[in-house]
C-alpha cells in the first residue's frame, strides 16, 4: 500500500478515525491536569473498540503483533494469577487487567488510526499544562514540591515522559507544511515536562537521561551536521548547568541531599532517609529473593516475609509500611518470582526491539513513532530503577495505552 492509498484508505473511514483522534488527543493533553485525566481517553479507546465487533475490518495482524500483544497478555495474566493464589482478592486483579483492556484499544488504533498531529499535539499540550502547573505550585503557592493529582513521584516522572515523548515528535514536525510553528510548539512541551519533573523534586526520571539523549541520537542526531550537533550539545550543557544553580528548580538541594542520605546510610547513621530506606526494602527484598527466587512470595507473602526480617533486625522497622520494594525489578522478582521479573522484561523489550529496527527509517513520521515506541520503554525502565511504577494505576495505564497507541499507529504505518 503506497502513502497515498493509505492516506485515501484512512480518510475513507473519517468518522471513526476522528473518534480515536480525538481520544488519543486527550491521552495526552489532559492526562495531568485534571484528576485520573489519564483515564479518560484509555477508556474512549477502550469503548471505541465496540465498533471492531460490529464493522469486523480486516486488522491484517503481523507476527511482531502478536508478540507484543503476547507480552502484554503474560504479565496480566502472571500478575492476575499471583493475585488469586496470594488471596488478593478482585483488588488484585485491577491493574494487571489494564493491559488485557489496552489489547482491543490497540486493535482500534490499527484499524483506524488517529491523526498523528492530534497524537503530537495531545502530548504537547500535556507536557505545557503539567510544567505550568508544577511551576504554579512550587513558585507561586509555595509548595515544596510539586505533586499534581497524583503522588509527587508519579506526577514528576509522567510529567517528564510527556516531555521526553513531544521530542520524539520532532521528526514528524519537520516534513509538516507547518514545520516551524510545531518544531516550536513540540520543543516548548519537551521544557515544560522537563520543567514539571523539575519542580516535583522527583530524582528517579533524571537518572536515565543519558539513555533518553542516547535514543534521540540514535533516531535524529546521526543525521544532523556537525555545528548542529555541537549547538545541541553546548544548549544541553549550558541549560543542565542553568538549572543546577537555580534554587528555585530545587534541583541543587535534592541532588546534595541524595549524597548525603548515601552518606549517613554508609555510616549508619539513617536508615530511614529517602534513598536510605530504598537501600533496606532492596536488601530486605533480596532476602526474600534467595528464599523463593523461583514463584516468589506473592504481594501478602511479600510484606509478611518484610515483616519478620524487620523482626528478626535485618531491616529497619519503618520500611514495613511500603507495600512494594521501590525498585520494580526487585519487586516483581520478589512477588511474582523468576516468571514475573521475565514477563516485566518481556512487556518493556519485545516492543522496544521492534520499534528500534525503524529508527534509521527515511519515513520521518515512521522514525518518529519509533522513537517515541523505544523512548516509553527507557522511560518506564528508568523509573523502575526507584520507584514500582507499575503498582500505580496512573503508571499502569499510561504505559499500557499509550504503548497500545504508539504501536498501534506505528504497526500500521510500517505496513503502509
Amino acid at each position: 500500500m503506497t502513502a497515498m492509498t493509505f492516506s485515501q484508505s484512512a480518510e475513507a473511514l473519517s468518522p471513526l478515525r476522528l473518534y480515536t483522534s480525538l481520544a488519543v488527543f486527550l491521552l495526552g493533553a489532559i492526562a495531568l491536569i485534571v484528576p485520573s485525566g489519564y483515564s479518560v481517553g484509555a477508556v474512549m479507546l477502550l469503548l471505541g473498540s465496540i465498533a471492531l465487533l460490529i464493522k469486523r475490518p480486516a486488522l491484517g495482524l503481523t507476527h511482531r503483533d502478536w508478540l507484543v500483544i503476547a507480552a502484554m497478555l503474560a504479565y496480566a495474566t502472571v500478575s492476575m494469577l499471583e493475585a488469586w493464589w496470594d488471596g488478593q482478592g478482585t483488588p488484585g486483579l485491577d491493574k494487571p487487567s489494564r493491559f488485557l483492556l489496552a489489547i482491543p484499544a490497540m486493535l482500534l488504533v490499527m484499524a483506524y488510526p488517529p491523526r498523528l498531529s492530534w497524537l503530537w499535539a495531545g502530548l504537547t499540550l500535556g507536557a505545557i499544562g503539567a510544567g505550568g502547573w508544577a511551576g504554579w505550585q512550587k513558585l507561586v503557592e509555595g509548595e515544596w514540591r510539586a505533586t499534581g493529582y497524583t503522588y509527587v513521584i508519579q506526577f514528576g516522572n509522567l510529567s517528564m515522559l510527556l516531555g521526553i515523548l513531544c521530542l520524539a515528535g520532532l521528526g514528524w514536525a519537520w516534513v509538516q507544511p507547518r514545520r516551524v510553528p510545531w518544531l516550536a510548539l513540540l520543543l516548548v512541551g519537551a521544557l515544560m515536562g522537563m520543567l514539571g519533573s523539575l519542580f516535583s523534586g522527583s530524582r528517579g526520571g533524571w537518572v536515565g537521561l543519558p539513555f533518553v539523549l542516547l535514543v534521540l541520537y540514535r533516531g535524529y542526531g546521526r543525521h544532523l551536521p556537525g555545528l548542529v550537533k555541537g549547538t545541541v550539545l553546548v544548549a544541553i550543557v549550558a541549560g543542565a548547568s542553568l538549572v543546577y544553580a537555580l534554587p528555585q528548580t530545587g534541583v541543587q538541594s535534592r541532588v546534595n541531599q541524595a549524597f548525603d542520605d548515601v552518606s549517613r546510610y554508609v555510616s549508619g547513621e539513617s536508615l530511614t532517609s529517602s534513598v536510605g530506606a530504598r537501600f533496606e526494602m532492596w536488601k530486605g527484598a533480596s532476602q526474600l529473593i534467595l528464599e523463593k527466587p523461583l514463584i516468589g512470595w506473592g504481594d501478602n507473602g511479600y510484606q509478611e516475609g518484610m515483616q519478620a526480617l524487620a523482626d528478626e533486625g535485618v531491616i529497619h522497622p519503618f520500611v514495613t509500611r511500603y507495600g512494594h520494594a521501590h525498585n520494580e525489578f526487585i519487586d516483581a522478582w520478589a512477588k511474582r518470582g523468576l516468571i514475573g521479573l521475565v514477563v516485566l522484561l518481556a512487556l518493556y523489550l519485545i516492543p522496544m526491539k521492534f520499534f528500534a529496527r525503524h529508527l534509521d527509517s527515511p519515513d520521518l513520521e515512521l522514525r518518529s513513532l519509533a522513537v517515541a515506541g523505544v523512548l516509553l520503554s527507557v522511560a518506564y525502565i528508568d523509573f523502575g530503577l526507584s520507584q514500582a511504577f507499575l503498582t500505580h494505576n496512573s503508571g499502569v495505564m499510561m504505559f499500557a495505552f499509550w504503548l497500545a497507541v504508539l504501536w498501534g499507529s506505528f504497526a500500521v504505518r510500517s505496513r503502509a
